[in-house]
């Protein structure tokens, strides 16, 4: 992503939109410790790129 659009985007944020287009997202092995973690949400630059 960095080479096509000068955007750093995390593999967070890649499945997050994946997710959100309907597209299978592997399995998370590193879950959250608690039930109420707060997850950053994706920019809309970012979902544009």
């Amino acid at each position: 992503m960095l080479e096509q659009t000068g955007l750093k985007v995390s593999s967070r944020y890649i499945a997050q939109i994946k997710k959100k287009c309907g597209l299978d997202v592997g399995e998370n092995f590193n879950l959250p410790k608690s039930k109420n973690a707060r997850q950053p949400q994706c920019t809309p630059e970012k979902k544009e790129a």
